[in-house]
Parts: C-alpha cells; sequence; structure tokens
C-alpha cells in the first residue's frame, strides 16, 4: 500500500488553507445578507446553501451558456430535489413546533396511537 502525499502548491486553485475556504464560505454569507437587507442569513440557505454556494463559486470561475445548463442528469437532480425536500420539511416542523407547541405534540400523539392501534 502507497500513500500519496502532495502539497497545495502541486494542484492549481486548492486552496492552500483553511482561511482561504472560510473566506469563501463568508464573502458568500455576506453576499447573501446583503441581498436580503437583514443582519441574518435567511433560512433557505439552510436548505438550498450547498447548492447556491455551489453556483456562486461555478459562476466565478466559469461562465455558463445555455447549452451548459441543457445538459442535466435527472435522476441527480430528482434526488437533490428530495433531499432538499426533505430539508425543508424539517425546518417546517420546527417552525411549527416552535410556534404552536401543544398542538403539533398532540398531533404527534395522535399519530403514534393510530400507528400502534390495529387497523
Amino acid at each position: 500500500m502507497s500513500l500519496v502525499c502532495f502539497t497545495a502548491t502541486d494542484v492549481d486553485g486548492l486552496p492552500r488553507t483553511n482561511n482561504d475556504l472560510e473566506h469563501v464560505f463568508g464573502s458568500f454569507r455576506h453576499h447573501q445578507r446583503r441581498c436580503n437587507g437583514q443582519k441574518k442569513s435567511p433560512a433557505s440557505l439552510l436548505v438550498r446553501g450547498s447548492c447556491r454556494l455551489i453556483a456562486a463559486i461555478a459562476t466565478k470561475i466559469k461562465t455558463f451558456t445555455a447549452r451548459d445548463l441543457v445538459q442535466l442528469d435527472w435522476s441527480a437532480w430528482r434526488q437533490k430535489r428530495n433531499q432538499m425536500e426533505k430539508l425543508r420539511q424539517n425546518r417546517l416542523q420546527q417552525r411549527r413546533f416552535r410556534r404552536q407547541t401543544k398542538t403539533y405534540l398532540a398531533e404527534l400523539e395522535t399519530k403514534l396511537i393510530q400507528s400502534i392501534l390495529p387497523p
């Protein structure tokens, strides 16, 4: 078994330190906050942040044409959409719990009892 070692200087475009990578994330958050005029980052950043971050970095590196965007892997796109929908549903449930705790817990209890009882 052999180990391959390389330094950051061997690969073009590879951030040399974590600070460089954190700078990318920080500037992205800064621009997100500036776009909506709020001090906090938008909640959608938690759900769709990975897609938006990749798109923001990629568009700085390369200009995309319509032909580039047409080439799409539909199965990967559906999988990513399903993953983002699950994240959105989790955020929605958290918000429901914070706003109406008693109602939310009562609904959960009802669902639990119905799942235990035979049909």
